[in-house]
């Protein structure tokens, strides 16, 4: 440990004043100061008399020397022993009385916590916590309470900038072990290795179950005998609790609530609510961050210590007992401390699992060789018989609820010092790569296999004062990401050039020669029709006067000129460069001489151009629009007519340059052939429009990894997840990013937090229909149906859920994953959460038909199949079918396959196959298919359309499932499933008997008569087809998917809805 000096340094507490005091014997009470830090009395004050206005001015001054390097008081020291500040009372003396007697009526805390955050000095108000029978108020809203006013100075700053920097503080904050055995009794301490020794907690409390623990409540000193309850709390430091489902901890899941609401409500519980902290210089926090690495579970031991109370007139109350079956209840709980590795990260608090205390378990997953309870027990014994304080030692009281043979009488552990006076070995004689030799004794716990019949788990909360991992900051990454591509500056007000003006005055010369000649047709439109192209030259001059006439009277020759004005200045100042006055008359007669030659030469030009179609006037101009445009940019691709689509895309370019869905879009068709550098230019430019845009930093991202830019590619994902951290696709795109780099932890913490957003979003899609619909209740059971997620996606809480499926939506919806430019290219939104993303159905047997479609398709001629791909897409179907993505990794291959992102794709199917919930499924093969057919590899897309048609196997699966649910618990629901399952299957008989008895068993489900309806449709039974379609109409029918698909079914049959 890095140390300012070799020498000791005093650490002076002043008490300057007392405040609200108040004594045994009146206002006018006289009373003393004792400070005590670290078992040590430091001193007395002088006595001194409380004014009638409560008021004691002690001005005492006491130190102790700051001195590490000569075994004394050390900076870990400091973090977690305070300053006790006990005042007492001295009594008048009575009569015949030798002695001065004296009362305590309370104490303070002084916490020096300060002093590690590089402070020298610092100056706080502390309350006295009056010890039971004092005459001091209790501390309560609104009432004074006696406090003391200290002062703690240091020469200088007990740590160096350095240590300042990489130093931390580290917390360990114990609540409670809940559902301990019932056979379970106050337990004695709990460890956990930190550091170079383990960190204890004791005097555990038992407590019956009946009342959840409040929150939020104090906690609380881990040192023994504190004499004023109240100066047992931390100061400023509470335990909160929180959501489960936000806890890093084993039992986090939504299943795992009614358990836990049962075990912190009602079973039997220890608490001990203490925190105990420990500092850390810059080589421990290395040291404790390659630890964390090398090893993500860490031990933290519980047992039952037991105390054996002696005969009277003995000097001790308790003395050890021997070595064999001292400790009992043996556990270990497996902390996961990876999380504190992850980026920003500080505190990690949750529940886990207690498990019996095995070596070999425990040297698998911790690569500890032993335990310190076992193998230091005789020294925690004897430890026991120590206080805390140099307080006087309050009486230790023995359970009466516990015999044993020899009078053997147990209870929790009191007076026992802090571990660091303990003398064990370092957590370096415990990493040893040699393995342990494990006597069979040691292998069976029958008791510490009473916590897992019980389901005991504690909660615990590690806490540092800055993250292991610094994370960037937002501004950081913005400023990271403006470096590499800077914003767009708008588009500056060119001025027209020589050209641009001479092309103005064509405009205007032929814009003024229409004006005219519309006007000598309103003159001599007759004449002309009746004399033809008879027209001598003395009537065509008489009508050139009288129309020069004609427009000098009405003024048109005039406006005439002020519209060819600007034109004509336009081209003195570009063409001839002339923007200041002329020397002399000379010169601006020779100037005025050469522009009108070129004027008039100008003019012809204009005139010849001229055709006799724009005296009838110009035809209409055909627009097209942008959405026009990038319709015909798709056909284009369908058609593989690249060199078109790139001219619709351009164009579309031309017209809204500040577009950046048009660069998106154009950046995807150049994924699509393959032209990584301009897709990188387009994804860029998007990004320069709106620094802000997440999917364009995605979309960067990706290019990046792509040409191995990796470093920048990581800038672009994390300020993703930055500037949107609820965003799936971000934090998966962030892991995958992290699993390239071989860097394990954090593509862990990324996936989790993709995992937790999209469960959260789940969760949250839930609570809003639940709002909108009312809560389904179930028949059978009466609870709410409710889906949880597994650690990779979703799972259903039902079963019935787990074989609804989307309604079967045309050709159009298998296939979606084709045509999803056509459907959704324009809609990525600047401003949306998620990517906007075509989601098909997942029926397989509509998936079969549509797969089978397109086999035929491939195995014809390849134009063919361009033209039937084109069809497909330019017909959508008139229902949209929608479905929560199954995993992360799902939903990240949509967005991908959206842009044309094919090459990162199989990458993260090969995630979707892994992981616990993903596999593969009929989309897993639709995606395969497309990136097949995106290759021209129309065998490779077959086969894969072939397996995506043999999904149909889950249907046969789910109803032999179901047929043994009917048989072992018939219900409504049950046979609901087996209905769906042989209607899925084409078992029309089979379906109709299913539903007909779930019908039996309750007649107000609406999606039981919806399949009766369909049924019905497809065997042709008109009356009842309509009569079952009445009643899921009357019912009320949730499903919109199936309402659509019972309507699709309508339609083709031609009856079934009396409202036709």
């Amino acid at each position: 440990m890095e140390q300012v000096s070799s020498t000791g340094r005093p650490v002076q507490i002043t008490v300057t004043e007392g405040y609200d005091l108040k004594g045994f014997k009146g206002d006018t009470s006289v009373t003393f100061i004792r400070a005590e830090f670290n078992q040590v009395v430091l001193g007395d004050s002088a006595k001194i008399t409380v004014s009638p206005e409560g008021t004691a001015k002690y001005n005492f001054t006491c130190s102790f020397e700051f001195n590490p390097e000569g075994g004394g008081i050390a900076l870990d020291d400091l973090a977690h022993k305070p300053v006790f500040l006990t005042v007492t009372e001295v009594l008048p003396k009575e009569k015949k009385q030798k002695e001065e007697k004296t009362m305590v009526l309370g104490q303070a805390v002084v916490d020096l916590l300060p002093l590690l955050e590089g402070e020298s000095s610092f100056a706080t108000v502390v309350p006295l916590h009056p010890v039971p029978g004092s005459p001091i108020e209790p501390f309560r809203s609104g009432v004074k309470q006696c406090s003391l006013e200290v002062k703690v100075f240091v020469a200088e700053p007990l740590l160096t900038p350095a240590q300042i920097s990489g130093g931390n503080l580290l917390k360990v904050t114990l609540e409670a072990a809940y559902s301990v055995p019932e056979s379970f009794i106050p337990i004695g301490p709990l460890q956990n290795y930190m550091k170079d020794y383990p960190i204890f907690f004791k005097n555990g409390t038992l407590k019956v179950g009946g009342e959840r623990e409040p929150v939020p409540r104090p906690k609380k000193w881990p040192i023994a005998n504190i004499l004023a309850p109240g100066a047992n709390n931390i100061p400023d430091s509470f335990i909160v609790g929180g959501p489960y489902e936000e806890e890093e901890g084993e039992l986090n899941h939504p299943e795992d609530r009614e358990f836990r609401n049962q075990a912190e409500c009602m079973k039997k519980r220890i608490t001990w609510d203490l925190e105990s902290r420990c500092y850390l210089d810059p080589p421990a926090v290395v040291s404790f961050q390659k630890r964390i690495a090398d090893c993500r579970f860490w031990p933290v031991e519980i047992t039952r210590v037991p105390l054996v109370a002696v005969p009277k007139g003995k000097s001790a109350k308790f003395e050890k007992t021997d070595d064999e079956g001292q400790f009992s209840f043996h556990g270990v709980a497996y902390v996961n401390m990876v999380p504190l590795l992850y980026p920003g990260v500080k505190k990690i608090r949750g529940a886990f699992h207690v498990y019996p205390y095995l070596d070999s378990t425990v040297y698998e997953k911790t690569k500890c060789l032993f335990s310190l309870f076992r193998d230091t027990g005789h020294s925690l014994n004897q430890n026991n018989k120590v206080g805390g304080i140099n307080s006087p030692v309050s009486k230790p009281v023995v359970s009466k609820n516990l015999k044993e043979d020899k009078t053997v009488k147990e209870k929790d552990m009191e007076g026992k010092p802090r571990p660091g006076d303990v003398q064990v070995p370092s957590i370096k004689s415990q990493s040893s790569d040699t393995p342990l030799e494990i006597e069979p004794s040691l292998c069976n716990n029958p008791e510490g296999q009473q916590y897992v019949e019980a389901g005991t788990y504690i909660v615990l909360e590690i806490e540092l004062d800055k993250a292991l991992v610094p994370k960037r900051m937002p501004e950081e990454l913005a400023r990271r990401v403006k470096e590499m591509i800077p914003p767009r500056p708008p588009l500056t007000r060119r001025t027209g050039g020589a050209q641009k003006a001479v092309s103005d005055y064509h405009m205007q010369i032929k814009n003024i020669a229409r004006a005219i000649l519309n006007e000598y047709h309103t003159m001599f439109g007759k004449q002309v029709v009746k004399t033809g192209n008879d027209i001598d030259s003395e009537t065509l001059e008489e009508q050139k006067c009288q129309l020069s006439y004609e427009l000098n009277c009405s003024g048109k020759y005039f406006a005439f000129k002020e519209q060819l004005k600007h034109a004509v200045v336009k081209i003195v100042r570009e063409k001839y460069l002339k923007t200041t006055s002329f020397e002399s008359q000379e010169e601006l007669q020779k100037f005025i001489s050469e522009l009108y030659v070129f004027l008039v030469d100008q003019m012809h030009v204009a005139l010849n151009q001229t055709i006799p179609d724009d005296v009838q006037g110009t035809p209409p101009v055909i627009y097209t629009s942008s959405e026009q445009l990038r319709l015909f940019a798709f056909e284009a691709e369908v058609n593989e007519n690249y060199e078109m689509a790139t001219v619709y895309y351009e164009e579309r370019l031309v017209r809204e340059p500040q577009n950046l869905e048009h660069w998106l879009d154009y950046g995807a068709f150049c994924l699509l052939t393959e032209d990584n550098i301009k897709a990188q230019e387009c994804f860029r430019k998007a990004l320069s429009l709106n620094q802000n845009h997440i999917q364009s930093l995605l979309l960067c991202g990706v290019l990046a990894v792509l040409m191995e830019n990796y470093e920048q590619a990581e800038v672009f994902f994390e300020d993703a997840t930055c500037l949107e951290p609820t965003n799936v696709v971000a934090w998966t795109l962030l892991g995958l990013y992290y699993e390239i780099q071989n860097n394990d932890i954090r593509m862990e913490m990324a996936f989790h937090e993709a995992f937790k957003q999209l469960q959260a979003r789940v969760l949250q899609a839930q609570v809003t229909r639940q709002k909108s619909a009312g809560t389904v209740e179930c028949v059978e059971e009466g609870g709410k149906a409710e889906s949880s997620l597994g650690p990779w996606g979703v799972t259903s809480g039902s079963s019935t859920a787990a074989l609804k499926v989307e309604a079967p939506t045309g050709l159009g919806a298998p296939l979606s994953i084709l045509d999803e430019f056509l459907d959704e290219s324009s809609q990525l939104q600047s401003d949306s959460h998620e990517p906007i993303l075509s989601v098909q159905s997942q029926d397989p047997a509509v998936s079969q038909k549509a797969s089978n479609i397109l086999i035929k398709e491939t195995a014809s001629k390849k134009e063919a199949l361009k033209s039937q791909e084109s069809s497909t897409c330019l017909h959508s179907t008139p229902y949209s079918v929608s479905q929560t993505p199954t995993t992360i990794f799902m939903e990240t291959i949509r967005f991908l396959m959206k842009v044309n992102a094919v090459q990162y794709v199989h990458r993260v199917l090969a995630h979707e196959l892994l992981c616990p919930q993903g596999g593969p499924s009929c989309e897993y093969y639709l995606v395969l298919a497309q990136t097949h057919l995106l290759k021209k590899d129309f065998a490779k897309a077959e086969e894969y359309l072939q397996q995506a048609a043999q999904m149909d196997y889950l249907y046969e699966k789910a109803k032999k499932t179901y047929l043994q649910a009917c048989k072992r618990s018939p219900s409504c629901l049950t046979w609901l499933g087996l209905g769906i399952a042989c209607y899925r299957l084409e078992e029309l008989t089979e379906a109709e008997d299913a539903l007909s008895e779930a019908n039996a068993l309750n007649n107000y489900n609406a999606e039981v008569w919806a399949y009766l309806a369909l049924v019905c449709l497809k065997a042709g039974r008109q009356l009842e087809a309509e009569q079952a379609y009445k009643y899921t109409m009357k019912l009320k029918l949730k499903d919109e998917n199936l309402l659509a698909e019972l309507h699709m079914v309508q339609e083709t049959v031609g009856f079934g809805n009396p409202s036709f």
